[in-house]
């Protein structure tokens, strides 16, 4: 599904209001759907049921609409990455209680990977189903004042309190949990300033956010500190943690492998190759456009949501 310049416009029509609603139009959704989903359901985002998918013992791969989110279950409580869009939320709860009827007393944590609306929407609705929210430093920030999302031209409003992350940390942290070692590091800016993977040592499972849209052109925010250099360094530091056993979770698609990630990060590293070189000759931004740089990777990575004339702008603009 291609991103239109009308629906990127729309996008910024999503957001939390004081009940925690959103407003989601239908090209976010392919970016964890697919277009699996039939339009009527896309039509409410809280009629999209989420799918589970196991990884091993005690993690999960979820997936409904919004960012792709991973579980890990245990005596020592629920422990969920992402929140997806706030009307996702009681489809998430559903797919929770499916995969363990009875929750443990322990508390439960949920980990946002970055600040977007489509990671981070249903914090409120989680943390009012007792999720204590922990994130890096910057996507509090982030959520806690206006943002503006430069590639749509509209600003994003703070983020209600309940949403926001009670704890957060700067560089790394370390959680044992339920019997695996949880390693979290901050990315240096990429998607945004925001990114930090989750990596399941014993599970080896790797959740890498947005630094990693799997067989599509990736969206990259300029507006909040997205570059792509940032994102070709982010998946190369993933591909040197990850071995050829390990599941790679995506902000957006498919599960994927190591090679999969490989062919990305070359993709990433070619078409930045090509526009700063154009950019470096003198053209500007509507002439490199004109040289269709991405031509060659166009069958393979353009039918995404978004665009390759979109994408080429945003790596134009930030190289």
């Amino acid at each position: 599904m291609t991103m239109t310049f009308a629906s990127r416009r729309s996008f910024l029509q999503l957001g939390f209001s004081a009940a925690g609603a959103a407003l989601v139009p239908r090209w976010t959704w392919a970016q964890a759907t697919a277009g699996q989903q039939n339009a009527a359901a896309q039509d409410d985002p809280g009629k999209v049921q989420v799918k589970s998918t196991r990884l091993g013992d005690h993690v999960f791969l979820l997936q409904g609409v919004g960012g792709n989110m991973a579980l890990q279950t245990g005596s020592d409580g629920l422990l969920l990455i992402d929140a997806s869009y706030a009307p996702a939320v009681p489809r998430i709860r559903e797919a929770i209680a499916s995969l363990v009827p009875t929750p443990p007393s322990a508390p439960s944590q949920l980990i946002n990977t970055h600040w977007h609306l489509d990671h981070t929407g249903g914090n409120e609705g989680l943390h009012d189903a007792g999720f204590a929210i922990l994130a890096h430093r910057q996507t509090r920030d982030r959520l806690s004042h206006a943002q503006e999302m430069k590639l749509f031209h509209r600003t994003v409003g703070p983020s209600p309190a309940g949403a926001l992350p009670t704890q957060i940390f700067d560089s790394t942290m370390t959680v044992f949990r339920n019997g695996d070692t949880l390693d979290m590091v901050h990315f240096a800016p990429a998607h945004t300033d925001s990114d930090i993977y989750i990596h399941f040592k014993n599970a080896n499972v790797l959740h890498l956010g947005d630094i990693w849209f799997n067989g599509m052109y990736p969206f990259i925010d300029e507006g909040t500190g997205g570059n792509i250099d940032g994102m070709i360094a982010g998946s190369k530091l993933a591909l040197e943690l990850a071995d050829g056993s390990t599941k790679i979770i995506p902000g957006h698609g498919p599960l994927g492998t190591k090679q999969e990630l490989a062919a990305y990060h070359e993709m990433l590293s070619a078409v930045r190759e090509k526009v700063a070189l154009l950019k470096k000759q003198g053209l500007s931004e509507q002439e490199a456009l004109a040289k269709k740089p991405t031509a060659e990777f166009d069958a393979k990575w353009g039918k995404g949501f978004m665009a390759p004339d979109v994408f080429v702008g945003i790596v134009y603009r930030t190289v």
